[in-house]
């Protein structure tokens, strides 16, 4: 994975992923490092796909989310406060989390 630090006014964004199917479960799911609680996911009707998890008050992004659009791009905010950005094009964004 390839890293640039040079902004991106896509980066981020999330004008591509409003849903017009949304689900509200509240599934919990537990791996081998967190915990965490489906809070909604959809995708809308360009094909677009969004989903956001609550990992809880004691994470640093306690409603971490992500969303992957048809035309590649996809972005991830993680609940360890990092970010992750991809164009789907060869552009590749990391943002660690605050103070590291």
């Amino acid at each position: 994975m390839s890293s640039d630090n040079s902004s991106n006014s896509n980066a981020g964004s999330n004008t591509n992923t409003t849903p017009s199917s949304n689900s509200n479960s509240t599934s919990s799911t537990s791996g081998n490092s967190s915990s965490y609680e489906y809070k909604s996911s959809g995708t809308n009707n360009e094909g677009n796909h969004y989903c956001a998890r609550d990992h809880g008050s004691d994470a640093p992004n306690d409603n971490s989310y992500h969303y992957s659009n048809t035309d590649g791009s996809y972005y991830y905010s993680n609940p360890n406060g990092s970010t992750y950005y991809n164009s789907g094009d060869g552009f590749s964004k990391y943002t660690p989390p605050q103070g590291k």
